[in-house]
């Protein structure tokens, strides 16, 4: 099998040190050797000027919502508010529409150096709620599109029953409803990754609101059963958890345990409002946490206790959610950022932990776990982030890492490998030429009539 070198300038890598000249071996899609030292490129290599990093994940995306940006900028309002408007636009969605705009939305997340994403897909059906003649015909669709903007995707789909708490799912949510839970596992045991490298299926509840609690278990031991990934939107507002109070006595957390859908493979998404035996509870069982500081600070949702969360055992990973922007080097930098402005302290992550939480523990999050380390045997999956930008240009390379997180941007991005294949070349897309305007037609097609 052929061998393809890639020469990295500077490396960032698994022991959380940068090397200057690495030399990073491929052979079919994984890394057979990363050599330091290396001072100049061998003779055949591809060069990578910048400091190459693990691919980033993006653990926790609702594609459609980037049709919302710009939209929901207008004026003010609340959670509630945007959520009316996203009704509007995950009204108009085909499978078609739906690829388009993915296709579109997977490449700009190639070109921030993001190499996986974990899509909480809740968009299933027709509107009104009829099953489209392929029961999983929209989460075909963004599998598609992902391997057509050369990326990884973790299917997390999505059981969405209730509008809280004992209500029915209302005009628009019908779309999202299978009815039942055991009528959503068997629906999503239809969807099949074997034979798919870029592809992993996953579970995920959309929120203690959206599923009856006695109907958790059933999607809690579907994952446990396939061990796959279970993903859930926690306590993101208030109201969530007074709704729940009110309805159960107990916090989400609290009910999420009692029904068996915490543990070492269940990442709680936000987690914005939480309780010590909140925390407790997640750090006890492992549960990882995905911060998503663009989105939580957009919608105005608060700063989640994610310093707590994780000295009590909870891996932490990232995600660009609602895609107000999409930049993990942002998620990473706004997660340190918010903490300080919150505590009037500094220093709560290195650069380093922020890098982990971005690559390795992202990856973990979405069952790649071969995945986020420049090391032999890892998947060959890497970006590089320019050190000689407006932004980044000045500090020594020994600071490559620091730069990289507290001062480069998703528009640093020089190149995006995947699987050994050069996704993104000196910051043009190989396999979806022209982003912006893939991304304009798309989104034109369900905002204009």
């Amino acid at each position: 099998m052929q061998v393809t070198t890639y020469w990295a300038e500077h490396a960032w890598l698994a022991d959380g040190t940068v090397a200057s000249g690495a030399a990073l071996e491929v052979t079919g899609d994984r890394l057979t050797a990363v050599r330091t030292g290396v001072a100049a490129p061998p003779p055949g290599a591809t060069v990578l000027r910048g400091l190459t990093l693990p691919g980033l994940a993006n653990a926790h995306s609702h594609a459609f919502h980037r049709a919302l940006r710009g939209t929901v900028q207008v004026g003010s309002g609340t959670f509630w508010t945007w959520r009316d408007t996203m009704y509007q636009v995950a009204s108009r969605l085909t499978p078609d529409t739906y690829h388009a705009l993915a296709r579109a939305v997977y490449a700009e997340m190639a070109l921030a150096g993001i190499t996986a994403v974990g899509e909480f897909h809740y968009l299933h059906h027709a509107p009104g709620g009829t099953p489209y003649a392929d029961p999983n015909a929209m989460g075909e669709a963004l599998i598609a599109a992902a391997a057509e903007a050369g990326i990884r995707i973790t299917l997390l789909d999505t059981a969405y029953l209730s509008a809280g708490f004992g209500e029915p799912p209302n005009e628009h949510q019908r779309r999202f409803s299978d009815g039942t839970a055991q009528d959503w596992a068997e629906r999503v045991s239809a969807l099949e990754d074997a034979g798919r490298d870029h592809v992993r299926i996953g579970a995920a509840i959309h929120s203690v609101r959206a599923v009856p609690a006695d109907q958790l278990a059933t999607v809690a031991d579907w994952a446990r059963d396939r061990r796959a990934p279970l993903h859930v939107h926690l306590s993101e507002q208030p109201a969530e958890n007074e709704a729940c109070l009110a309805a159960h006595g107990r916090t989400p957390t609290r009910l999420l345990a009692d029904h068996g859908a915490l543990g070492d493979r269940t990442t709680a998404v936000h987690a914005t409002h939480l309780t010590d035996e909140d925390i407790a509870l997640l750090g006890g069982s492992a549960t990882g946490t995905c911060m998503c500081p663009t989105t939580e600070r957009d919608l105005a949702d608060g700063i989640g206790p994610a310093v707590a969360l994780q000295r009590a055992g909870s891996p932490l990973s990232l995600g660009s959610d609602s895609h107000a922007v999409i930049d993990l080097l942002e998620e990473a930098r706004a997660m340190e950022l918010d903490e300080r402005l919150r505590t009037r302290t500094r220093g709560h992550w290195t650069a380093a932990a922020l890098l982990r939480a971005a690559t390795a523990d992202g990856h973990a999050a979405l069952a790649w776990h071969d995945a986020g380390r420049l090391e032999p045997g890892a998947l060959a999956d890497f970006t590089t982030v320019a050190l000689d930008s407006v932004r980044t240009a000045g500090p020594p390379p020994r600071l490559a890492a620091e730069t990289a997180v507290f001062a480069a941007s998703a528009a640093d991005v020089r190149h995006t490998v995947v699987g050994g294949r050069h996704v993104v070349r000196d910051g043009v897309h190989a396999l979806v030429p022209d982003v912006p305007r893939a991304l304009t037609d798309s989104i034109a097609a369900l905002l204009h009539d």
